[in-house]
């Protein structure tokens, strides 16, 4: 071989170790086994307490849910404080419930836009007094047969409850707040209301939903982990860019992250030093069922989807199941 090409296989060897040497450290340095699990068991969040199941087959914005009843074992209707306390019971580290400002400067505890679909009510869930909407039948609309029965009319009298009410009984529990529109006068008000509360206390809630009112709350109440859709798009987007040299975009700081399943995988270091390196900009992670590009994933409800999970994940996982959810993973805990 002549000096030339002596020469050139030398720089095409050191280009192989370096490379090689490259691909190595970038291996080990998103390497999930090579970090600590964040806790001891997964963080579970009840979505809206313990709720009545409905069927999602062709599920839209616009489907009346309680109109699409399926049977469930239990008497509990959602976002009341009956199925919060339930939630806990059954092992929720979270529950998350929906809010919406009242006409006379409350907030009421429901998830509908309108009041028609669950309750014996009309009209626009956001322009009613706290006392008229306290006044109807939360379980008024739901069915499983086609309005043949409605098992739960009679039953949800006075039961839909205000934010106020939430807080004062549930004042020692991890809470999360939905915002369902987009109202930046939403958001002032919140703010307003949870200014109230100790800063020990304003660590313990997470609020998402729309990005100008939930902007509000992040602006106003740091110490409040928040989330909207555009703010998760761009933390994940500059995470999957850059996340591999152990960067973490400042969009993911102080925040509430949501994640389909399908797409946990594709996060460096995931799920132990991703998880960690959330932990250290005081961000939670949960783990929502698959993606299939219709708005958000449902919780997860089944046990198979729980038993696909590393056996050391102990991230969060959102599920509208806690009755089936929570006694299998503190259950499996204490084994």
């Amino acid at each position: 071989m002549t000096s030339k090409g002596m020469r050139h296989s030398g720089i095409v060897k050191r280009f192989l170790l370096v490379t090689f040497g490259a691909i190595v450290a970038l291996y080990l340095n998103n390497a999930s086994f090579w970090a600590q699990p964040i806790g001891p068991q997964p963080v579970l969040v009840a979505h809206r307490g313990l709720a009545q199941d409905f069927d999602r087959t062709g599920l839209t914005n616009e489907t009346c849910t309680a109109a699409h009843l399926l049977p469930t074992p239990h008497k509990y209707l959602e976002n009341t404080i009956a199925s919060m306390r339930a939630a806990f019971t059954y092992g929720a580290d979270f529950v998350e419930f929906d809010i919406h400002p009242t006409t006379d400067g409350h907030f009421a505890v429901f998830h509908d836009w309108t009041v028609d679909c669950r309750t014996n009510g009309t009209g626009v869930t956001r322009e009613q007094t706290l006392a008229s909407l306290q006044s109807l039948d939360i379980g008024y609309g739901y069915t499983s047969d086609g309005g043949k029965t409605y098992p739960f009319r009679g039953q949800g009298i006075g039961l839909m409850p205000s934010l106020d009410e939430v807080l004062t009984t549930f004042a020692n529990h991890n809470l999360i707040i939905n915002i369902k529109s987009n109202d930046p006068r939403e958001g002032k008000l919140l703010a307003e209301r949870l200014a109230q509360l100790s800063p020990e206390r304003q660590k313990e809630i997470m609020v998402y939903g729309g990005a100008l009112p939930v902007s509000i709350i992040q602006e106003r109440l740091p110490l409040i982990r928040t989330l909207w859709i555009s703010k998760l798009k761009k933390c994940l987007v500059r995470y999957a860019a850059l996340g591999w040299t152990g960067y973490i975009p400042q969009a993911c700081e102080r925040s509430m992250l949501m994640i389909p399943i399908n797409y946990a995988s594709w996060l460096w270091g995931w799920p132990n030093r991703f998880l960690q390196r959330m932990a250290t900009v005081d961000t939670r992670v949960f783990l929502l069922a698959n993606y299939r590009g219709e708005g958000f994933s449902q919780g997860l409800d089944d046990l198979p989807s729980i038993q696909s999970l590393p056996d050391d994940y102990s991230g969060g996982i959102w599920t509208d199941h806690i009755d089936v959810i929570g006694p299998a993973i503190k259950k499996d805990a204490t084994e």
